[in-house]
């Protein structure tokens, strides 16, 4: 046994200092490599610089030069043309009234406007290079960066350098140029306007109302309408409806569409003593029976999800949910508003009927809405 360390050590007693460990008597080379260069100093890339102007036909020969300013000034021509063709496709290739060929009448005037929009966008663009590259002057400009605020002296040097861009560019000496993009320009939002007929007339408060009225009999939503009487609903229940003067409106097209968009109401039952009439709504209700709206406030989708103990109906996009014993009331979700409430009767014949339109508009919030 060592007495320094001890422990056992093969072949004998010897010192701390005898013991061989593996790899000691293993020659090491001496490194090879030499000394690690320092990194270099300023821009690794060197600085290309600036590439010497090249002297350019238009420059030397008066000829190209008014050549070059003829090219530019065809191409805003041309492109003002092909505007004034746009509003003409417009107007005589109407898709409107087509019957059975009012897909290839789409296809025509939509290829016509294409054509020549693009063509006129892409001549205006093609006639700015052209000019860029062969009549303005193409000599490279240094900019230092400064601060935000330059100072007086600099920003009166700057609108001299403009002028003088303005000058060199030939903007105002050049008038067949300038007076061909300007018109071009001009006739450019053309178009727009035109085809501003397709919004229609302004809605108005179209949006407030809907076709219910008073008097308006209350039918199920069902592929064979029925008006609804008091005892034919249970506590309970829930209805789907519509107005009867719905099917007084066009078999299609968009009149029908947007009546039935705003029109949809849903119709529950419940125990008159549950109902927490606002005041003003206290005779909207029949024996327990209510109306609402069936667009949702928040974004407009259909709701008909009724919990018939707690009296809530559930908007399935976004689960705003609304109180139907207490006016609608929003109790949670997105939604903003309370669901519209429709004001309910009975007529001679024991039908219910709407007293009178909804007294607030239907749906989501809009612009003129607040």
């Amino acid at each position: 046994m060592s007495e320094q360390t001890g422990q056992h050590v093969p072949g004998g007693a010897h010192g701390a200092a005898d013991v061989e460990f593996p790899g000691e008597d293993v020659e090491r080379p001496e490194p090879t490599a030499g000394p690690v260069p320092e990194p270099p100093h300023g821009d690794p890339i060197p600085d290309p610089g600036v590439e010497p102007d090249v002297v350019r036909l238009a420059d030397v020969d008066p000829k190209q030069e008014r050549r070059a300013e003829r090219q530019v000034a065809g191409m805003f021509g041309l492109a003002s043309l092909l505007v004034i063709g746009s509003v003409v496709a417009y107007v005589f290739l109407p898709i409107a009234d087509q019957g059975e060929d009012v897909v290839a009448a789409v296809r025509l005037s939509n290829l016509a406007l294409g054509l020549t929009l693009g063509l006129a966008l892409f001549l205006i663009g093609a006639g700015a290079i052209h000019w860029a590259k062969k009549l303005m002057p193409d000599h490279e400009v240094v900019h230092e960066r400064h601060e935000l605020r330059s100072t007086d002296e600099v920003r009166a040097a700057t609108l001299a350098e403009f002028e003088q861009g303005v000058e060199d560019s030939g903007f105002g000496r050049r008038k067949l140029i300038r007076n061909s993009l300007i018109g071009a320009m001009l006739l450019l939002p053309l178009p727009a306007i035109v085809l501003l007929r397709d919004l229609g007339p302004l809605p108005g408060n179209i949006k407030a109302h809907t076709i219910w009225g008073p008097n308006v009999r209350v039918m199920t939503d069902a592929p064979e309408p029925r008006p609804v009487r008091p005892s034919d609903m249970e506590i309970g229940s829930l209805v789907n409806a519509m107005p009867e003067t719905f099917e007084d409106l066009p078999e299609e097209g968009p009149a029908r569409l947007n009546a039935r968009a705003k029109s949809a109401v849903i119709m529950v039952r419940m125990l008159p003593e549950e109902i927490t009439a606002a005041p003003g709504r206290e005779n909207w209700s029949v024996d327990g029976i209510l109306a609402f709206s069936k667009i949702c406030t928040h974004v407009g989708c259909p709701i008909n999800l009724y919990e018939q103990t707690s009296h809530n109906v559930l908007c399935p996009c976004h689960q705003s949910t609304f109180d139907l014993a207490n006016n609608g009331e929003v109790i949670f979700g997105p939604a903003a508003r309370s669901l519209p409430q429709l004001p309910l009767a009975v007529d001679d014949e024991g039908y219910l009927v709407a007293q009178s339109d909804f007294t607030v508009p239907v749906g989501p919030s809009y612009w003129e809405r607040g």
